[in-house]
């Protein structure tokens, strides 16, 4: 029983911590900064503490199922925490790292207009940390993944008047998103190859785990290769990687604690966790080696022509990840965990005193600066280092791919949708979510094929709606209707399936309908007040206006993604413990929808809250830095 309190208490907290920091004045810089280091050292000295209370009894696996929130015939939703070897050196480098950010912070940050705000988001933050890190399966796993999500987008977001820092942040939540997509789709494949909420420990039962993968191995080899996608875009591997130097525009505490020390492993986490379950995969296991190995070797030669002192620290980190990807796939895992320690406490240093640094360097260059001399070779070495070279600053095309090809094919989708407008959308969706609801409560009259195919069409029809959404340019308020009429086409879609009951999508549709229809009156508010500002062009910074309205659209967001502020979190794991084994296109549909759902939702509230503010009276702010 004490050993459940002292789990519980690594995110309560972090959470009273957090709380805390939201009672006081964003002028009181005293008690927030004094409430954050209070916490991070309270916290720092239970861990400690325990780990070494953990070590007398032997070091053994520690499983607590804590909370069920949702439980019926067939399916059941708990919380579960876990405590093995890779928590506690999980535990123990966030702590310490966390109270250094913190502790550093209180000065760093004196007088900026976001000092509250800085330190609501790092303990927001530090609440996801522990929840993720002691999580004991998938379902509590991802609740705190979305949390360093969220957290994330806001401290790179954090300079939210500059349009740089705001773009950078939506490009970097979209990354994130995609990892998602692999998230969702190892928990739905997990549910049909256990039948059940499978808990890490029990992957570790090696009987257990390579019985069902005899009998399912194709299952297993898509769960293995879901749970890299998850890892590899978490932390910034190839082809991913040119994500994270851009979350640098945040303040340099908050680059220090997430993008190179603390977040960025959290890909090396998941691999860890999961281990047991795909180490007896040697072709997954061979495709995260070759993974790793081929960040390393481009990182490598990116960090070397890397202007900026933050991005040569970014892009060294990377390098230092896919080693530790070729280590867990390896099975080192205590040379990777002191990997991953030694590389958090490295870049944490580096960035912290990188202002110092480039300070110094400014300096010594001016006084002492001596041109190189170079003498022109036209070998097939120096055209190899050229290309090489050439290759290095364009970080080898991946910042395009993602933007010009990955994303833009979404849009380009989303175009041929343009006749869908404001007036004219509810003429288009009110007959045929009719005739879908017609068909569902007629299920049994219908033919073979049509009940066979039907639910792959509507899932189908919805996310085209969340691709219309996500290349919407003009109707703020179409697209956000479009995100939610997405859900209700994904309810109906999963409900032909016999088993997914009508209390189910009610506790599913109850979060999205409350979020969806709040977001949208404030959205329609804000339109009435800006007639002449208010389309997704540009970024118009209306959080300095309407500050209020800013948090109420920010949390109907959360809401509208499944976030897990309402009780859509659980309907959202609950439509896809409902998605057969062998509907592979619905469940790829649904998940694809949840996700892109999400980045259109958030590039709507940043283009209609955050980046300069535009004044009626002025003309428009340039896109500067």
């Amino acid at each position: 029983m004490e050993t459940n309190y002292v789990l519980l208490s690594f995110v309560i907290v972090p959470l009273l911590g957090f709380l805390l920091s939201l009672i006081f004045s964003s002028k009181n810089e005293f008690s927030l900064s004094r409430i954050a280091i209070y916490t991070t050292f309270f916290q720092f000295i239970i861990v400690v503490g325990f780990i070494l209370y953990w070590i007398t009894l032997g070091t053994p696996y520690i499983n607590i199922k804590e909370t069920v929130l949702f439980k019926n015939n067939e399916y059941e939703f708990y919380i579960d925490f876990f405590f093995d070897k890779i928590t506690a050196v999980y535990l123990f480098t966030g702590s310490f790292v966390t109270l250094l950010i913190t502790r550093y912070s209180r000065y760093y940050m004196h007088l900026e207009d976001g000092y509250k705000r800085f330190f609501n988001t790092i303990l927001f933050f530090y609440l996801g940390y522990n929840w993720t890190v002691i999580s004991g399966n998938f379902e509590t796993l991802f609740i705190g993944w979305e949390i360093l999500g969220i957290s994330s987008f806001l401290l790179i977001a954090f300079y939210r008047e500059r349009y740089l820092p705001v773009r950078n942040a939506v490009k970097v939540f979209s990354i994130y998103r995609i990892g998602d997509i692999g998230l969702l789709a190892a928990m739905w494949a997990s549910h049909h190859l256990w039948h059940e909420n499978i808990t890490f420990l029990k992957l570790s039962n090696y009987h257990l785990v390579h019985e069902h993968l005899m009998a399912h191995s194709d299952i297993g080899l898509f769960i293995g290769l879901s749970i890299l996608t998850a890892a590899v875009a978490k932390s910034a591997q190839f082809p991913y990687s040119s994500w994270l130097p851009r979350a640098m525009e945040g303040p340099t505490p908050s680059s220090a604690i997430f993008y190179g020390s603390l977040s960025v492993h959290f890909g090396v986490f998941i691999l860890l966790r999961t281990f047991p379950f795909w180490e007896q995969q040697f072709m997954v296991r061979i495709i995260i080696g070759l993974t790793g190995l081929i960040t390393a070797f481009i990182s490598f030669f990116i960090t070397r022509v890397q202007f900026t002192i933050k991005t040569q620290i970014a892009y060294a980190s990377i390098t230092q990840i896919g080693l530790m990807f070729i280590e867990v796939a390896l099975g080192w895992h205590t040379i990777a965990l002191i990997h991953f320690a030694g590389n958090a406490f490295l870049r944490t240093y580096q960035l912290l005193v990188s202002p110092s640094v480039v300070s110094y360097l400014i300096r010594d260059q001016f006084y002492h600066f001596v041109p190189v001399s170079k003498t022109v070779n036209n070998g097939i070495k120096n055209k190899f280092r050229n290309t090489i070279y050439t290759l290095s600053l364009k970080e080898w095309y991946m910042d395009y791919f993602m933007s010009n090809v990955f994303f833009k094919s979404l849009k380009g989708v989303g175009k041929y949708l343009d006749f869908l407008t404001p007036k004219n959308l509810l003429f288009y969706f009110i007959p045929l979510y009719t005739i879908g609801v017609y068909f569902y409560l007629n299920e049994s009259s219908l033919p073979y094929f049509l009940k066979e195919y039907l639910p792959e069409f509507i899932a189908l029809s919805g996310l085209l709606m969340v691709l219309k959404a996500f290349s919407e340019r003009n109707f703020p308020r179409l697209a956000w209707l479009l995100v939610l009429f997405n859900h209700y086409c994904v309810a109906l879609a999963v409900s032909f399936n016999e088993k997914f009951e009508l209390q189910e999508t009610l506790l599913y549709l109850s979060g999205v309908s409350v979020s969806g229809l709040i977001g949208f009156l404030v959205i329609h508010a804000i339109r009435k007040k800006e007639p002449q500002q208010s389309d997704l062009n540009m970024y118009y910074g209306y959080v300095q206006k309407y500050p209020k309205q800013a948090l109420v659209v920010l949390l109907c967001s959360l809401g509208l993604m499944g976030f897990p502020i309402t009780p859509s979190f659980i309907g959202e794991d609950l439509i896809f413990s409902h998605i057969q084994e062998r509907q592979y296109f619905l469940g790829l549909f649904a998940a694809l929808s949840f996700i892109i759902g999400g980045i259109a939702i958030i590039r709507i509230y940043a283009r209609l809250f955050l980046g300069p503010y535009c004044k009626p009276t002025s003309s428009n702010p340039l896109k500067s830095s």
